[in-house]
């Protein structure tokens, strides 16, 4: 890279923070500072939910699954998900988002709180922080790659650990005074940036492919769209799993999480939440295809270039295989567009989650502790200086995925939805079992969700399923023998002949555990117990 590329990447990262603390203006109340005051036009909220769900790890990542995908298992299977997911927002969207939209909430945990008591509320905040502060690690650190890739490009070998540190600081500034406003708003032009990015990219490859790269690509099932062969419960993306699991997974991310669940509370009604919500999900299947096309493009051109796998010693030598996307846009993009290409991949790892885990521990946690009502200024500055507290919680474990990278073998995008399946389940599953169950208590709620945090925690961990190994003919067997189960609880090592559960599959089992559990332990009710005041609320109105 040359030096107009560094001086648009470093124009970028400080500008972007400066621009979110000058939309976002000083935040003189706490609501103003979690939500916005209700005021954020849905389409703005609409694009800041795509940037936070997708950021760094669908710009570097996605286009890795479409270039690796075996021909058995397809390059574009991943849209299954996509697909999953627009119907789970769609639910999401009539059944808990009026709940949130309806009462003067901040965060999505009020409502367990209103439902059970502030036992669960607490519970499911603080699985949340836990949870998001583990997935948001892994996408910080996903957004060092491209800078590591830059900086090497120059001779300079910086560790990871600072390259986090250095974002980590540029997030929290514009949170720290802008809150939520900055924060949507910053989303919204990221994305526009890191997608104009990959629209480079695009016209970049176009130019360079062989003649032919097309059929090459079909022939090779790249634009294979749904995998009905491959095992359901270890395959890819097979699509009864991906369909079902990324419609539950939706549910969770989109109706449980306060990420998202804070992005479309800030919206002026219901009815703008609901267009924010179903858009995105559509916004998120074309870039998700987008992303994919990108790695089909890159297959077709290493594929000419460099013979062998290019992210093995014999071919580009790639260290980690996340890099394949920036090594191309360091080493074949002009002078100037790659930097611009670069600064959109930053751009997606610019959104915050600080404001979603600051909110969630003041009004979820720190108030339901101490057992007092804060005043507005109190909560105010609670909430930024636990942003300052994440912000340096999310530098550190962002640094030790880092170090832990280099022995993993999936995906950084598979690894960071893999996160979620042991606490996504037991928090959506506390919802339903709230609106499903009348007879539920909190008692009932938290039992059910310890139990079902223990057996996603055994199921991941724990359990295995044996078969033909890696070197088996996927064609031949498409990986159906896979029927032997045992229990160990050491690393799978596919090349022998063992694989885990897919991680589609963790959200709906987590689920169906904790109804199954809470079901039954509310059976010890024999009265069904008085409706809240915000159901009488709801049913004298109706």
């Amino acid at each position: 890279m040359r030096a107009l590329d560094v001086a648009i990447i470093v124009v970028f990262l400080v500008g972007m923070p400066l621009l979110g603390i000058l939309i976002g203006g000083r935040q003189k109340s706490a609501k103003d500072y979690f939500v916005s005051e209700k005021k954020i036009s849905w389409w703005v909220v609409c694009v800041s939910v795509v940037s936070a769900e997708t950021s760094t790890l669908t710009v570097l990542s996605v286009p890795v699954v479409a270039y690796v995908a075996p021909p058995s298992a397809g390059g574009m299977t991943y849209l299954t998900l996509a697909l999953g997911y627009i119907l789970g927002r769609i639910i999401v969207s009539f059944v808990l988002l009026p709940r949130y939209m309806t009462g003067d909430l901040v965060t999505a945990y009020a409502f367990l709180g209103k439902r059970y008591g502030d036992g669960m509320r607490a519970t499911a905040s603080v699985t949340f922080q836990f949870t998001r502060l583990l997935a948001d690690g892994i996408r910080l650190f996903a957004t060092a790659i491209p800078i590591k890739v830059v900086l090497a490009s120059y001779g300079v070998d910086a560790s990871y650990w600072a390259i986090v540190t250095v974002l980590g600081v540029a997030m929290v500034c514009y949170t720290f005074v802008g809150g939520v406003r900055a924060v949507v708003w910053v989303d919204a032009i990221q994305m526009l940036w890191y997608v104009l990015g990959g629209l480079v990219v695009v016209v970049a490859l176009a130019g360079a492919l062989p003649s032919g790269w097309f059929g090459d690509a079909w022939d090779a099932s790249k634009f294979q769209l749904f995998d009905f062969s491959s095992n359901p419960l270890t395959g890819g993306y097979p699509f009864l799993a991906a369909f079902f699991g990324g419609t539950l997974l939706a549910m969770a991310s989109h109706g449980v999480d306060q990420l998202i669940v804070q992005r479309l509370m800030s919206t002026r009604d219901l009815v703008a939440a609901r267009k924010a919500l179903v858009a995105s999900g559509v916004v998120v299947f074309l870039q998700f295809a987008f992303f994919l096309l990108i790695g089909v493009m890159m297959w077709a051109f290493y594929r000419a270039a460099v013979p062998a796998d290019p992210v093995s010693a014999g071919g580009l030598g790639l260290a980690n295989k996340d890099e394949l996307f920036a090594h191309y846009i360091v080493t074949e993009l002009p002078s100037g567009l790659s930097g611009f290409v670069i600064a959109g991949i930053l751009a997606a790892a610019l959104s915050s989650s600080l404001g979603a885990l600051a909110s969630a521990t003041v009004t979820d946690v720190y108030e339901r502790v101490s057992r007092r009502v804060l005043s507005d200024e109190r909560r105010l500055r609670l909430g930024r200086i636990w942003t300052v507290v994440w912000a340096g919680l999310l530098i550190v474990c962002a640094g030790l995925f880092a170090t832990a990278n280099k022995t993993t073998a999936d995906p950084i995008v598979v690894q960071a939805l893999g996160i979620t399946g042991y606490t996504y389940g037991a928090l959506l599953g506390a919802f339903l079992l709230g609106l499903l169950f009348r007879r539920a208590r909190q008692l009932d709620g938290l039992v059910a969700f310890v139990v079902t945090v223990a057996v996603m925690t055994f199921v991941i961990l724990g359990v295995k399923f044996v078969g033909p190994s890696a070197t088996a003919d996927p064609v031949a067997n498409g990986y159906a023998a896979w029927t032997s189960i045992r229990v160990d609880f050491s690393a799978a090592v596919p090349a022998e002949g063992v694989r885990t559960l897919t991680s589609w599959w963790y959200t709906p089992l987590g689920v169906l555990v904790t109804l199954l559990v809470g079901g039954l332990l509310s059976l010890r009710h024999r009265d069904t117990p008085e409706p809240s005041a915000e159901e009488a609320a709801a049913t004298q109105a109706a």
